[in-house]
């Protein structure tokens, strides 16, 4: 068998720290109590009996929590070819320079001329983002991709309120990301689905023909989710045009093409960035994020408020924009994220931020080459960021996407994404990003035609993959239909 990096190793068990406490025991020492007893108590049937806490040292909580972190996968861990998502390795520069005094301890609050320096920063964060996409203006504010996405609907629905039409339609790809549609529909714009063509883009004739006077425009993620780039991009951007529509460019998959694609030379009136695919902000697993919008000068006043402008030799929050979309974020965004990607981009610089783009196209093609003999490939054509395979070769061993998914874990790597995009059945979408060096996709590409060989060889190991780890293979049909809540 190849050796991956997780064909063996250490899982230690790890019980509940209920069962692990015993009464006595302490982590910490409190001091005396010098304020004096309140007299006044509640009612018990306020307070309640509340949770019985165990009693705990402290090389009991470090020993439980370091244990249950051995369980987890993330970037830190190992590869992480997430196709779509763009998990790749964030410098820990960028943590440090979030983290630096001057920035943690400042105010949302406090005044504009207090908050000079996190001002300028939001104003040159804003400059850069504009820079790299080509386009006119930028917000901040949106605190993820999918808020991006919906503030540029709004800026969508604003825009046409304004000029009194009334458009209630919007064309959207079966290749976009699937938040998407979601946007659209909670703007009130009825999405309707256009089919790429068999190669894996869209056709400029398909689009004229739905593209009407009561269409706001389309939403076109470029590269798509098959990690293609839409070659007629400013034919159906001048389609939509003709007919009054704005464009909406999802910016999700930038990875791919900082510094050789201009959006606004493309047609492209408003997109959105996810800042933890291309700009190296963590993902969060729920936490915070950033989903800057890009517009063109046209749309510069739908922007949500409060605006980061500079004036003279000062910066200062602008409100005042009677067209605006509002508010969508407290205060002005989850600031900590946006000085992470602002210190990439100083770090990177344009040469380096080009390089990204390119290595990563070439790590995706490199991938998509070697594994082509032993995996059926989507499509016959060079991709960007991310290639698409399905397991339509292993299908005569009764062997699924699924099947071969899980044996990768057993071998160490985090699964591929799989079964997305929709439009290719049993898809195993690949994004080996920038971030992974020769090496390491050379030994990911071996244990995957490791795998491959098995489903001929061995098929019931894969069935029953995976069988190294900590849980075996889950029902999943019975948790999503009868899921225990309870812990």
């Amino acid at each position: 068998m190849t050796h991956g990096p997780g064909i063996s190793g250490l899982i230690l068990e790890e019980p509940l720290l209920w069962e692990k406490g015993k009464q006595g025991r302490t982590a910490f020492s409190m001091p005396d109590q010098d304020v004096p007893e309140a007299t006044a108590k509640l009612p018990q049937e306020l307070l309640g009996s509340g949770p019985e806490f165990p009693d705990l040292s402290e090389v009991d909580v470090v020993r439980h929590y370091t244990r249950l972190s051995g369980w987890n996968f993330g970037i830190d861990t190992g590869m992480y070819p997430l196709g779509s998502c763009t998990m790749k390795y964030n410098p820990k520069i960028n943590e440090k320079m979030a983290a630096t005094h001057g920035i943690v301890s400042s105010h949302p609050l406090l005044s504009d001329d207090l908050s000079q320096g996190s001002l300028q920063i939001l104003f040159e964060l804003q400059t850069f983002l504009a820079q790299i996409t080509g386009m006119d203006a930028v917000s901040l504010q949106p605190a993820a991709g999918a808020q991006g996405e919906m503030a540029g609907m709004l800026i969508f629905a604003a825009y046409f309120r304004k000029k009194g039409e009334k458009r209630n339609k919007i064309l959207i790809p079966d290749t976009a990301h699937g938040t998407n549609p979601a946007s659209a529909a909670l703007c009130g714009f009825k999405p309707v689905q256009i089919k790429s063509g068999d190669d894996g883009t869209l056709d400029v004739n398909l689009v004229s023909e739905l593209m009407d006077e009561d269409t706001v425009g389309i939403m076109l993620t470029n590269p798509n989710t098959l990690g293609l780039f839409e070659e007629s991009i400013r034919e159906i951007t001048a389609i939509v045009h003709a007919k009054g529509g704005l464009v909406y460019g999802d910016g999700a998959n930038m990875n791919a093409v900082m510094g050789m694609v201009d959006f606004k030379r493309c047609g492209v009136d408003i997109m959105h960035l996810n800042l933890h695919k291309t700009f190296s902000t963590p993902h969060g697993g729920g936490g915070p994020g950033a989903g800057p919008i890009c517009v063109v000068s046209e749309l510069e006043d739908f922007l949500p408020i409060p605006r980061v402008v500079k004036h003279d030799e000062s910066y200062q929050l602008k409100y005042d924009c009677l067209d605006s979309i509002g508010r969508l974020h407290a205060f002005f965004g989850n600031f900590a994220v946006l000085v992470r990607a602002y210190s990439y981009i100083l770090s990177m610089g344009a040469q380096n931020l080009k390089k990204t783009s390119q290595l990563a196209v070439l790590n995706a093609n490199y991938v998509k080459e070697s594994l082509r003999d032993v995996l059926h490939l989507a499509y016959e054509k060079p991709c960007m960021h991310e290639c698409v395979f399905s397991d339509l070769m292993q299908r005569e061993y009764n062997i699924s996407t699924l099947d071969m998914a899980k044996r990768l874990i057993d071998h160490g790597y985090h699964p591929p994404t799989i079964y997305f995009p929709l439009v290719v059945p049993g898809a195993i979408m690949i994004e080996p990003t920038e971030t992974e060096n020769k090496e390491d996709i050379d030994q990911f590409i071996a244990v995957f035609k490791d795998v491959v060989r098995e489903a001929k060889d061995n098929g019931e190991r894969l069935r029953q993959a995976p069988t190294r780890t900590k849980r075996r293979r889950l029902d999943e049909t019975m948790a999503a239909r009868k899921p225990c809540l309870i812990g």
